[in-house]
């Protein structure tokens, strides 16, 4: 269709018909929807949790895992996951027995490993990869394999929540109370560690080391403006993670521009309509159940 100007339009309905009967791009399409529910689901309960620049701190890490991997000639992916879960655990001890600040801590962590990362990678001549996929994502090049591993762990994900629901309330109310009322706090703390930690490295591939942490909580500080609930809250986050990535690898696809930052510009967009409807005339949901519990911090507004 051209315009009157006689100028190709810009996007034609042929152009989306067109690039959605690629396998590879419906492979990605797949991937960045089952990605962006679990960076949502994920990142409800580190939001609530204070774990935000957690998250930003192994994303940073993720790229020194990345580059262990190119140095000693293995696939970066087989080294990313270990070394995140690994890290995760040697970062959650030095924050548990410092005295410093955890977000001074965090700070130090993730600077020093980025740059340690970019010290690494100037030893490495050549990597066939390229440094701006490693950046910024490249999700097109998925496989069927990794959209095994998402979705298994996006199940995973979503049983240990669902089975554990009460005890991440309490925990993000009070750990002090959760462990009163007989709540392996120190387990919960664990698993929800590498679970993210985990989350943090096959999203890797979506958005790149750089947008990982916002790929995780804007969906989720999305869903807090809109939803009171916690099980309300945390399926709202799934959503809106995974229907901003859609809509994110689409725009991409179309525009050839690269898929993590159009990802997290529509996630930009989303939080921004959020805040919108969450003020003025709007409120948030109300949902009349009072066996649900509360999400922790909601304003007298929210009552």
């Amino acid at each position: 269709m051209l315009c009157p100007t006689g100028i190709s339009a810009v996007v034609e309905p042929r152009s989306i018909a067109l690039v959605l009967a690629e396998p590879f791009m419906q492979r990605a399409l797949l991937g960045g929807l089952l990605t962006g529910a679990l960076g949502g689901l994920l990142g409800s309960v580190a939001v609530l949790r204070q774990l935000s620049f957690f998250s930003d701190a192994l994303g940073h890490s993720a790229l020194l895992g990345i580059t262990l991997g190119i140095l000693i000639g293995v696939n970066p992916t087989l080294v990313l996951i270990p070394f995140a879960v690994v890290f995760a655990l040697l970062v959650n001890q030095l924050v548990e027995r410092s005295s410093l600040p955890t977000d001074a801590l965090l700070n130090i962590v993730y600077s020093s490993s980025l740059a340690a990362a970019i010290l690494a990678l100037s030893l490495v001549e050549s990597y066939r990869g390229g440094i701006r996929q490693l950046l910024f994502g490249d999700i097109l090049g998925i496989s069927p394999l990794d959209l095994i591993v998402i979705a298994v762990l996006l199940i995973a994900a979503l049983i240990y929540l669902g089975l554990s629901l009460r005890a991440q309330v309490l925990l993000t109310l009070n750990a002090d109370l959760a462990g009163a009322v007989g709540v392996s706090t120190s387990w919960h703390r664990l698993a929800f560690i590498v679970l993210l930690a985990v989350v943090v490295a096959v999203s890797i591939k979506a958005v790149g080391v750089l947008l990982i942490s916002a790929f995780v909580v804007i969906p989720a500080c999305a869903g807090r403006l809109l939803c009171r609930r916690f099980p309300f809250y945390v399926l709202t986050s799934a959503l809106l993670g995974g229907g901003c990535a859609l809509l994110g690898l689409l725009g991409s696809g179309l525009t050839n521009l690269p898929s993590g930052p159009s990802v997290v510009m529509v996630q930009f967009v989303g939080f921004l309509t959020a805040l919108a409807l969450s003020s003025g005339p709007f409120r948030r949901i109300r949902v009349v159940q009072i066996d649900q519990p509360q999400i922790p911090g909601a304003g007298p507004n929210d009552r």
